[in-house]
């Protein structure tokens, strides 16, 4: 009996010596796998000597600030903008010619990168443009500062920009007009506090090329003068216009006269009756768009 009883437990035994359940296996083989990766790789170790002292002075320099030396120099040596520490293009985007500056709270313009085309600087807190801002930026093609506070813009501030193409200055609190560079084709002034007698009477005479002009949501009293044969869109929508001339659109000494380009001209919104000027609108292709009786 007692040699049967040992043989017994040793039947027992040997099972529990077996090699391990296939879940215990998985778990073996996982901690091979993550041994095998742990090794130190050149990467690994490079990042690791970066987080060290880098300097020869003594002090420390943290990861962090050793990659931030390590980023575009083109980029650093942008000044820094006149509300932060930060360079522009660390504050806005900078991409292929174009700075996105939108939304921000910036109260001023930033300094701008060498050979800027399209400066978008939207729905800040910019409150003045001084002709010091856009002084050394001679390639801009665009510039939109709309939904800003905008009360003043300094004499000059746009003369240099003979390639300026298209100009947003709405939704702000100019009551005057800037003087304007010769290439525009596009601007908008929607939405501001302008009156009559802030727009000067040859405003618009020598810009050739402007077809889109924006100025509704003013204060303005009368359309303004000497508008360019280049106009296509005229938009004067709710201003406090009470009168016009036979020379606002048209030519009083030349009846043969037609304004070929102009395409749409908006007045809805102003307290003129528009058919007792009918005389106005004898070149016109069109009707303007407003009150008739």
């Amino acid at each position: 009996m007692e040699t049967l009883q040992a043989t017994f437990f040793l039947f027992v035994f040997v099972p529990l010596v077996n090699p391990a359940p296939p879940l215990q296996q998985e778990s073996l083989q996982f901690y091979e796998y993550e041994t095998d990766i742990s090794m130190e790789s050149p990467t690994q170790q490079d990042y690791e000597m970066q987080s060290k002292d880098i300097r020869k002075d003594g002090t420390n320099v943290s990861l962090d600030t050793s990659l931030r030396l390590k980023r575009d120099d083109s980029q650093l040596d942008v000044p820094p903008t006149k509300d932060t520490n930060l360079p522009t293009c660390l504050l806005c985007v900078c991409l292929s010619g174009s700075v996105y500056c939108e939304e921000i709270d910036i109260e001023a313009v930033p300094p701008l990168p060498k050979e800027t085309a399209y400066l978008y600087a939207r729905f800040n807190k910019i409150k003045r443009i001084a002709a010091s801002d856009f002084a050394d930026i001679t390639t801009l093609r665009r510039i939109d500062f709309s939904g800003n506070r905008i009360e003043e813009i300094e004499d000059g501030a746009f003369s240099k920009l003979l390639l300026l193409e298209e100009l947003s200055l709405a939704e702000n609190r100019l009551m005057k007009l800037p003087v304007l560079p010769p290439k525009l084709t596009t601007f908008n002034a929607n939405q501001n506090r302008i009156k009559s007698r802030g727009i000067k009477a040859n405003a618009f005479k020598k810009l050739t090329n402007l077809a889109y002009l924006y100025l509704g949501h003013n204060a303005l009293e009368s359309v303004p003068l000497n508008l360019p044969e280049s106009l296509r869109i005229l938009h004067l929508q709710y201003n406090n216009i009470t009168t016009i001339t036979d020379d606002t659109f048209c030519k009083s000494n030349n009846t043969r006269y037609i304004r070929t380009r102009m395409d749409e001209i908006r007045m809805e919104g102003n307290p003129i009756v528009l058919a007792k000027h009918v005389n106005a609108f004898n070149c016109l292709r069109m009707l303007p768009v407003g009150t008739y009786y």
